[in-house]
């Protein structure tokens, strides 16, 4: 084996990862089918559940981006997988002990999904100084390659799960999942050199200093477009197609687990080739494609008839997976690459308060509407928004893009976008 396959620190992050996404594929299916299935909760209860695990997004991403730029990034990680751990737990343990409520739920999302912030900001921003720059394409594959192995499998083993020891008892694999990412995580050998702050450093002004680099810079600002257009409608999308497949479809969770099982094996094929079409079309024409591919399938699944539910469902995911991967892993390359590592951090965190603070929103939006227009109408307009996210990736700052290695330099002097710091 060459490459990252020698790094050691890399493996034991590669590992945690893995590990954590095998478990996180099982409770993003088994939590809400608690609400679906056990708890018989409304649409709008279920989407409200989705909004409240994506509020943290909203509420601490910007100071978490200014935390993860002044501290060292791996007690961050550790930390985060341990609340995590402890959280989930709850859920089975309520349901031994008591019983579960929408409440507990409610909670439970909002507690991991603030975790999941700092581990996000910190990870993402943590991966440069652990390998070398030429080497982030070849981590970032690795790493989705990880999760796409991870969402084929999990749904799977999740359905079968929920089948055998109903949806509490299994949320309990993911927060063993999340024990073990911790020790693996800790286990990183190499030290990060946290950079020095000046003693009149303000939360407020570093925040600020994040925003402005990130919508100064035209492909950032396009980029950000487009995925916070994407998550708006994957907002409203997403906690419903639970419901819709359970209640009009009448999809069983084993039929679930095998549509997402089935549907995941787009990330798969995206994280194996990736790297290859972006090395042949470019990285803006590839984030292009991916982004197209992203959206404008997901309105097979509400347009399938009744008799080729579980067809359409699985096309609409795998041609959906392979499409975010295709734009994900360039994208997230050309950040890494491209930005100066002092404000990557808050690059990062003001990134996600953008596109992912749309997506509570979404959710909101989606149970709303659910109510007043239907189940289906719904996701068909919430897909819909999802295909448009593609447009605002046509900017020609953007679409012209070949690689990291020259010509993504901003114009002028060939250097990276200019910062506000």
């Amino acid at each position: 084996m060459t490459g990252l396959h020698r790094h050691g620190d890399f493996v034991r992050l590669w590992g945690a990862q893995s590990i954590s996404q095998l478990g996180s594929q099982v409770s993003q299916l088994a939590l809400p089918l608690v609400a679906v299935i056990a708890l018989e909760a409304s649409a709008f209860s279920v989407s409200l559940l989705g909004a409240i695990e994506m509020l943290p997004f909203l509420l601490f991403a910007l100071p978490a981006g200014v935390w993860v730029d002044r501290l060292a990034r791996q007690p961050i990680l550790v930390a985060a997988d341990i609340g995590r751990a402890l959280a989930l737990g709850s859920v089975p343990l309520a349901a031994a002990i008591g019983h579960v409520t929408i409440w507990q739920l409610y909670i439970v999302g909002f507690v991991t999904g603030t975790l999941t912030v700092f581990f996000d900001v910190a990870y993402q921003s943590y991966l440069p100084s652990l390998v070398a720059k030429e080497q982030l394409v070849e981590g970032n594959a690795k790493l989705e390659l990880s999760r796409s192995g991870a969402q084929i499998a999990g749904p799977g083993l999740a359905g079968l799960l929920i089948g055998a020891i109903t949806a509490p008892y299994a949320v309990a694999v993911d927060a063993v999942s999340f024990v073990a990412s911790a020790i693996l995580a800790g286990s990183i050998r190499s030290r990060e050199v946290v950079r020095e702050r000046a003693p009149d450093r303000n939360m407020r002004r570093e925040i600020l200093e994040g925003l402005r680099y990130l919508l100064s810079d035209p492909r950032w600002r396009s980029m950000a477009a487009s995925v916070a257009t994407f998550n708006l409608g994957s907002g409203i999308v997403g906690p419903l197609l639970l419901v819709y497949a359970v209640r009009r479809q009448g999809l069983s969770p084993a039929e679930l687990g095998l549509v997402f099982m089935l549907g995941n094996v787009g990330w798969l094929v995206g994280a194996v080739i990736a790297k290859r079409v972006t090395q042949l079309i470019g990285i803006g024409k590839t984030m292009l494609v991916g982004s197209v591919l992203g959206g404008a399938p997901m309105l097979l699944w509400p347009l399938a008839p009744h008799n080729l539910a579980i067809v359409f469902a699985v096309a609409a995911l795998a041609l959906s997976s392979f499409g975010i991967v295709l734009f994900n892993i360039p994208g997230i390359t050309l950040y890494q690459t491209l930005v100066p590592e002092h404000i990557l951090g808050r690059m990062n965190a003001s990134r996600r308060w953008i596109v992912w603070g749309v997506i509570p929103l979404g959710s909101v939006l989606g149970g709303t509407l659910a109510s007043g227009i239907g189940l289906r109408t719904t996701l068909i307009v919430g897909s819909a928004i999802e295909a448009a996210a593609s447009l605002f990736l046509l900017s020609k700052s953007l679409r012209t893009i070949g690689t990291v290695v020259g010509d993504a330099r901003a114009p002028g002097d060939g250097s990276v976008a200019p910062t506000a710091v």
